[in-house]
């Protein structure tokens, strides 16, 4: 949007530049050519005028002298070059470093200037000097004694000295078009700042509330009006959402923290009437209470989801190596159960930012998932490694796998997969909380289907700055020895 609006001033600028700066330079260049050509015709009359007695009776070798001293003083005073003949056309007086008039071939009378002003006409125009190697303009001047013709007086100048002022001109007027641009671009940079920045926080505020940081809210900025009323009208809306969000969660957390004491008074009342009931009813009190321990477990995964949205996010730098030697310690006897390897791949001084026990919690849903799923006789392995400025926690599984479709629908709440045995206990709630808590230390999580086969859940958590990082081999340590 800045750019859209540099360009946009910057263009009319531009425009208007153009509109007054083009038609100026012409007008200028076509004025100072006319007042080049009066200046100069001005100076023949002049001299016409002032050799005109010197040219009626003839001048003698006197008259040629003051001739000749007036045209060099003339050339030196206004930088014209002169030439003065008598009737005949014959060169009398000339301010030309060579003494004589610049003939054309063939030309017996000198240039054809000189031949239509002793006709007693005045002549002026432009024309290439073979004698001075450039452009230049004349007037030639018929000097009258009467209706006689008693010689002729010609003015040259060079073009060049017109051109060189038009173009200076065209210089300045494009000087000070680029001040004016110059000038412009600084203002329309601040005024671009003005409207922009603003926008820039609102889209930061923006995307911190789409990634659950409800208490995100937009400085509304002294700049323009649409634009504070822009920010005012998001933060209302964040504060309105933050509301509706958090009676969500409260009820949530509060349905589910009240049930669980009906549930297990409920729990402890059919498990007094196993003993009481005849063994016909057994069944059914049996199938009430399984019923109960569901229900309970999954007021118990509501309310850790509840508690993963209103947790507070403080990252700090925590140890991944250490994390995953835990976790994998903690878990061993139960893969060990389900004669499943557990293996970990982790490079010393890998530090990642997040808030504590959090990747922990995060880690034993990953990994209570895996070993559920994976053969016997298979190794679920948890790995690290460092990527830019991002931290790598992979855990994979050598199970059956899931389709891109179920992988894409894997975080919904309450969602399990079609192959999900039916007594498996679970609700769809374990990854719906692993996301929340990942998402609320600013990192991403993602299901992949590596080859050969099987599920991998790859954590990206921002990296973190520990003591001095270790350049010994990544550690590898496995399981107990057996077929895995």
């Amino acid at each position: 949007m800045r750019r859209r609006l540099l360009f946009s001033y910057l263009t009319i600028t531009i425009l208007v530049l153009v509109g007054l700066e083009v038609p100026l330079g012409f007008s200028f260049a076509r004025s100072e050519r006319r007042r080049f050509e009066q200046a100069v015709r001005q100076d023949a009359v002049t001299l016409a005028i002032r050799s005109e007695e010197d040219l009626e009776s003839g001048p003698d070798a006197a008259g040629r002298a003051e001739l000749q001293s007036l045209v060099v003083r003339y050339q030196h005073e206004a930088g014209d070059h002169v030439v003065i003949t008598d009737a005949a056309g014959r060169q009398l007086a000339s301010s030309e470093p060579r003494g004589e008039v610049d003939r054309e071939p063939g030309d017996v009378l000198g240039p054809p200037e000189i031949a239509r002003a002793l006709g007693g006409h005045e002549t002026s125009g432009s024309r290439y000097s073979h004698a001075l190697g450039s452009d230049l303009w004349f007037v030639a001047v018929p000097v009258k004694s009467g209706n006689r013709v008693t010689g002729v007086v010609r003015v040259t100048h060079p073009l060049s000295s017109v051109a060189h002022r038009v173009r200076d001109n065209w210089l300045l007027l494009t000087a000070v078009g680029g001040g004016v641009l110059a000038a412009v671009l600084v203002v329309s940079l601040l005024v671009a700042l003005s409207v922009t920045r603003p926008l820039a926080e609102l889209a930061r505020a923006a995307s911190r509330l789409g990634r659950g940081a409800l208490h995100a809210r937009a400085p509304v900025p002294s700049g323009p009006a649409e634009v504070r009323l822009l920010a005012q009208e998001f933060n209302v809306t964040a504060e309105q959402l933050e509301a509706l969000v958090g009676a969500q969660q409260s009820f949530v957390a509060d349905a589910s923290h009240q049930l669980r004491t009906p549930l297990a008074a409920l729990r402890l009342r059919l498990e007094n009437l196993e003993s009481e009931v005849d063994p016909v009813a057994a069944d059914d009190v049996e199938g009430a209470r399984t019923e109960v321990e569901r229900l309970t477990r999954l007021v118990d995964g509501l309310l850790a989801l509840a508690r993963a949205e209103r947790a507070p996010s403080a990252p700090t730098n925590v140890d991944v190596d250490e994390v995953i030697a835990g976790r994998r310690d903690a878990w061993l006897a139960f893969a060990a159960e389900r004669d499943v390897g557990l293996e970990a791949q982790v490079p010393a001084g890998l530090w990642a930012q997040v808030t504590p026990e959090r990747l922990e919690q995060v880690l034993d849903n990953l990994l209570n998932n895996a070993l559920e799923l994976a053969p016997a006789g298979s190794v679920v392995t948890i790995s690290g490694s460092h990527r830019r400025d991002r931290v790598e926690v992979r855990v994979r599984d050598r199970g059956p796998g899931m389709p891109a479709e179920d992988r894409a629908r894997a975080f919904d709440r309450f969602w399990r997969g079609p192959g999900a045995p039916s007594d498996s206990g679970g609700f769809g709630l374990g990854l719906a909380i692993v996301r929340q808590l990942v998402a609320a230390d600013g990192g991403t999580i993602e299901l992949r289907s590596p080859p050969p086969g099987g599920l991998e859940a790859v954590i990206s958590l921002r990296a973190g700055v520990g003591p001095a990082v270790s350049t010994s081999p990544a550690t590898e340590v496995s399981g107990p020895a057996g077929p895995y």
